[in-house]
């Protein structure tokens, strides 16, 4: 594998913490429709748009209810426990590295324009991802898991697929990733169960501080 000539990431559970807070915003707006959503349930929602995850959860509640009104009674919520998200641990020195040599980055998320700005008001070095993928991105048709995204995020980089390594942490992203042709670092729970997907362009990791190990040897050995 030669060395990355951009680096692609996510956002929600691999850069903020913000994965269990969006789950319990999701649990929090079923239980206002008397719905309850199990654990494996919740695993689907992740890395996914918000609008392709409310009709998701609309089809599993026992009551007629619409995309609008499920995200109505749960933007408040998401807004007031999202906002003050922590970063992952080592996500910001991942940044500061990349930027350090000067490597292109995209923050290819699945959250529209306004969640992004509330969710990383606090994390002045995102900055440093100049260019961004939203999930409102004009240019995009379909969010993850399908492709697009990372494919949208490789043709303004003037890159192939096959040049970028990717962060991510969910499945949904890992797949529009890897279909993309990208290669993909997965961030893991190391007590976790065993990850769903397996590829040749696919690596597991533990912490993003061995992401960035793995991104510095690269670098070295492409001197």
């Amino acid at each position: 594998m030669s060395a990355p000539k951009a680096c692609l990431f996510d956002l929600d559970g691999l850069l903020l913490d913000t994965e269990p807070l969006q789950a319990k915003a999701w649990k929090e707006a079923a239980a206002c429709f008397n719905g309850s959503l199990s654990r494996q349930q919740l695993q689907q929602l992740k890395g996914r748009r918000r609008e392709d995850n409310a009709n998701l959860v609309c089809s599993w509640l026992q009551q007629s209810v619409s995309a609008e009104q499920l995200l109505k009674v749960r933007e408040p919520i998401a807004r007031r426990l999202v906002a003050e998200a922590p970063a992952v641990p080592g996500a910001e020195q991942l940044i500061r590295f990349c930027s350090s040599k000067t490597l292109p980055m995209v923050l290819v998320t699945s959250s529209k324009k306004a969640s992004l700005l509330y969710k990383i008001s606090g994390h002045p070095w995102l900055d440093l991802i100049q260019s961004r993928v939203l999930g409102d991105d004009s240019e995009l048709r379909a969010g993850k898991p399908a492709p697009d995204p990372y494919v949208l995020a490789t043709q303004r980089l003037g890159l192939s697929p096959g040049e970028c390594w990717v962060f991510e942490d969910s499945e949904a992203g890992c797949q529009s990733a890897l279909e993309a042709g990208c290669w993909v670092w997965q961030l893991v729970d190391a007590l976790s169960e065993p990850a769903a997907i397996h590829h040749s362009q696919l690596t597991f990791i533990t912490s993003l501080g061995e992401g960035e190990q793995q991104l510095r040897n690269s670098l070295s050995t492409n001197d």
